[in-house]
């Protein structure tokens, strides 16, 4: 049996980085400085321009998941600190929990002593009615979970599942809970604005506006007196303008893509601006079409491999906020240190031309002049797609492009409007273009985005993962194997042979970690995660912002 119980230091948080993107358009959506002045107010903000009046926490687009206000009212079941994933999940509303051997069912006890913001009594009917209503409403289900059973007894709920679960029990554990007395009698879940929210979580909310979903603290808050009494969640309308307020310290907490964010952000008030980006599991790799030439050949996957300067890119293109990775696992560290497998730990990624001009050469490779021609006699050239307007992948691209040309290979890098460039990548109608994978509390997920044959899909069809068509038994069976395991030598050594496969082969090019990153001010507040105290996901559109929300202490 795996069982969780009550922890004494609360570490961890559950996540799903849900990374800003920028939204231009009208609307002012941008904070006052008014309100932020105090030490008693925190203003958090995001580049994602006009919102509307939705405070529905299913629905990604409404402004309580855009802004991440949704965080600070619902609460998850546990604490799952994607940043530390081999850290144990720290209970929550769920007091403690168990699996059974094969991961197809969880048993969760409810939290005693816990209030939903309207009075009433939070209880174990909740916890099986926000899973049943995910059951009931795929469009809610979003890790397509499989669902049995719900039942509850007491105070327990107990989950079962069609397969096992092992590795999806970080994303379980970190749904959060609804209330059942509000939510039965709502027609359609999906599409309700629920615009006086009832939660378990610190904070209630007291008004909504065009420019700001304000937030109060409560004081009968299960988890008790909260350092923050107020929340000010403002939606600027793009990466500059809130640049601008987190530079000015107009807003105190965000996430927004800041180049040379040392010394336009830090440098402003290098004594109180802060910026962490930790990485995860998830990772920014390389999609190479594997059914088509050149990439078709192994050869080709892993010269291009052996070219490209990881710390390199990372600066150039992300300011060294994206790290590189270094070891040929194709896994973050330190949040995959763990899981490198003994045959590769400590085995880093070098660049080396001369090894890669060899492997072609090798593989029947010639050299006409200055240009590549494979075995059959024909030039080596492949093209590198990602949509117009996103600046560090293409910068990437460039950079790959320009480190083959040693090689003799002609590749050039295109531009997509990114509905077209989504829908090339599915079908597979590409030859090499970059893309993130997810993260997870192990890597199965990293590695199944980018090898796993149970995702493969014929050149044409929409794939959902394995964009580059990758096919090996061995390594399918291998990631099946790790998930559905009992025993951890199993999944070890199942992770062995996975990692052995993705090292030989290369399905794809693992080039860096993709980090939760978030700036914040300790001017007004004290107690915000960091390389000093890693206990969360710091963006404040995740799970994790109940965590934080609860750490924080007045700076004074």
């Amino acid at each position: 049996m795996n069982k969780r119980r009550i922890s004494t230091a609360i570490v961890g948080l559950t996540s799903l980085a849900l990374i800003a993107t920028a939204c231009s358009g009208g609307g002012s959506g941008e904070g006052s400085s008014s309100s932020a002045g105090g030490s008693s107010v925190l203003t958090i903000g995001m580049p994602n321009g006009p919102q509307t009046d939705n405070s529905n926490p299913f629905a990604n687009t409404s402004s309580a998941m855009s802004l991440g206000y949704a965080f600070a009212i619902y609460e998850p079941l546990a604490q799952v600190n994607t940043v530390r994933p081999s850290e144990d999940p720290t209970p929550w509303l769920a007091s403690e929990w168990e699996w059974n051997a094969d991961y197809t069912q969880l048993t969760l006890t409810a939290r005693d002593g816990v209030k939903w913001s309207d009075g009433e009594d939070f209880t174990a009917e909740d916890i099986a009615y926000s899973f049943q209503i995910r059951k009931d409403n795929e469009g809610l289900n979003t890790f397509a979970l499989p669902f049995g059973d719900i039942t509850v007894d007491g105070n327990k709920v107990t989950v079962s599942f069609t397969s096992g679960q092992f590795v999806k029990q970080g994303q379980i554990l970190q749904l959060f809970v609804v209330p059942e007395h509000v939510w039965k009698d709502v027609e359609d879940p999906t599409t309700w604005t629920n615009e006086e929210p009832v939660g378990t979580g610190p904070y209630t909310l007291k008004s909504w506006t065009a420019q700001a979903a304000t937030l109060t603290a409560r004081d009968d808050y299960w988890g008790g007196e909260l350092g923050v009494k107020e929340l000010r969640y403002s939606s600027y309308n793009d990466n500059n303008a809130l640049t601008n307020a987190l530079v000015s310290g107009e807003a105190q907490w965000g996430w927004t893509f800041i180049p040379d964010y040392e010394k336009v952000y830090i440098d402003a008030n290098p004594e109180v601006n802060n910026q962490w980006a930790p990485t995860g599991l998830g990772i920014d790799t390389l999609f190479l079409n594997t059914e088509t030439a050149p990439f078709d050949d192994v050869a080709v996957r892993k010269a291009v491999q052996l070219v490209l300067d990881r710390e390199q890119i990372s600066e150039l293109a992300s300011s060294g906020v994206f790290p590189p990775l270094t070891n040929v696992a194709g896994l973050p560290e330190p949040a995959g240190t763990d899981f490198i497998t003994a045959p590769f730990q400590g085995k880093d990624y070098t660049v080396d031309e001369a090894g890669a001009k060899q492997v072609l050469a090798d593989a029947g490779y010639t050299l006409d002049g200055t240009t590549l021609k494979d075995p059959e006699g024909n030039a080596v050239t492949f093209t590198l797609t990602n949509p117009t307007g996103w600046s560090d992948y293409l910068t990437e691209l460039q950079m790959i492009a320009d480190a083959v040309k040693p090689l003799g290979i002609t590749a050039t890098v295109e531009g997509q409007n990114a509905d077209a460039w989504f829908t090339a990548i599915a079908e597979g109608n590409f030859q090499a273009s970059m893309h993130w994978t997810d993260g997870g509390a192990t890597p199965w997920d990293t590695y199944s985005n980018q090898m796993d044959g149970a995702q493969y899909l014929p050149l044409g069809e929409r794939a959902i993962w394995n964009f580059g068509r990758f096919k090996n038994d061995e390594a399918t069976a291998a990631l099946a194997t790790y998930a559905n395991a009992t025993d951890e030598a199993a999944r070890t050594a199942a992770l062995e042979t996975v990692q052995q496969v993705f090292v030989d082969e290369v399905p794809a090019i693992a080039l860096l970690g993709r980090p939760a990153a978030a700036q914040y001010s300790t001017k007004n507040f004290v107690g915000w995660p960091s390389d000093e105290d890693p206990y969360a996901n710091p963006q404040p559109t995740t799970a994790n912002a109940s965590l934080i929300l609860t750490k924080l202490k007045p700076a004074s």
